[in-house]
């Protein structure tokens, strides 16, 4: 990894989320509230509609830079704030798109930035990543 420029772009992907992908989460969670599901219950609290989880949209966020790490275990520190929801339509689902970007560089470790948007909203606010180098 060395060479690594402030700015250079690590890992890009986009992951498409449906209904099926939340209910799914939710199974692997244990996080079955109905606003993840359900319309009727999601704009009932005021909601524009079904939104996904949170940690589920931070998860797949982090993931993306796993294979340019090389392994998981080289993560020390993650974080994210939760600035906009991921909106999952009944029919067309969502579209997450996530850049990987070099912010910061030491000796023994990188931090990447991550850019998280659904329909051309970012979604996630100040995700960052430390990972070891080495």
């Amino acid at each position: 990894m060395s060479g690594l420029q402030v700015g250079q772009v690590v890992a890009e992907r986009e992951v498409h989320l449906t209904r099926e992908s939340l209910v799914r989460y939710a199974g692997a969670s244990g996080d079955f509230n109905p606003i993840h599901y359900r319309d009727d219950v999601a704009t009932r609290v005021g909601l524009p509609g079904v939104l996904a989880h949170g940690m589920l949209t931070m998860g797949l966020a982090v993931e993306t830079i796993v294979p340019w790490l090389g392994d998981a275990g080289r993560i020390l520190e993650y974080g994210v704030r939760f600035t906009r929801p991921v909106l999952v339509d009944a029919e067309t689902g969502a579209d997450v798109t996530v850049v990987a970007t070099v912010g910061a560089v030491d000796e023994e470790s990188v931090r990447i930035d991550l850019t998280v948007s659904a329909a051309d909203v970012t979604v996630l606010g100040k995700a960052q990543v430390r990972a070891r180098l080495v």
